[in-house]
């Protein structure tokens, strides 16, 4: 498709995230199931329908702008879930691995917030209020999970190790500690 017109861009911009969402319906199924937390399990569940909300909503403006709702491959989320799968493969204590996790699922939703945010632009410049408004629900959505994730990552990064081999300093300091108090 040959690129002439804010249209032709904004037309193009949704293939793109229309293919980015039915990537991620794939793939969060995947990080729900290696992440070892109840909280982060529970959050790509619920991110999960939410994206299945997405791709439905880009389904809507395409059918009502008279085109066919289809993907253009995002090489960009391609990318970014082969990262993620990367990072569910490494062999890490659980609570780092969550941690991963979700700076893979950040990334995910920064990059999803940067594509909605330009075609919520494009729309409203194009006068097309009810895709602008479908398309600010989407982005309100993901930068609500960006929120969400980065809540969870607080709290996980509390009860992580610091430092390589700390959990070991700790038990060894104690125990030394026990040692000269005998």
């Amino acid at each position: 498709m040959k690129i002439e017109s804010l249209r032709d861009l904004y037309v193009d911009q949704l293939k793109d995230l229309y293919n980015a969402e039915q990537q991620l319906i794939k793939a969060l199924p995947k990080m729900a199931k290696a992440s070892t937390s109840e909280e982060l399990r529970a959050a790509f569940e619920d991110h999960l329908g939410q994206t299945r909300q997405h791709a439905q909503r880009i389904e809507t403006i395409f059918e009502q702008m008279g085109e066919k709702a289809a993907g253009k491959k995002c090489k960009a989320m391609e990318g970014l879930v082969k990262e993620g799968a990367e990072v569910m493969e490494e062999d890490m204590e659980d609570g780092i691995k969550d941690a991963a996790i979700i700076a893979a699922a950040q990334r995910v939703e920064h990059y999803e917030i940067a594509g909605y945010g330009c075609v919520k632009a494009y729309a409203t410049r194009l006068g097309d209020e009810n895709a602008a408004s479908l398309l600010e629900q989407t982005l309100q959505e993901e930068k609500q999970a960006d929120e969400l994730l980065n809540g969870i990552a607080e709290q996980l990064n509390l009860e992580v190790p610091q430092e390589s081999g700390q959990s070991e300093k700790k038990t060894g300091r104690a125990a030394s500690q026990r040692k000269t108090a005998a």
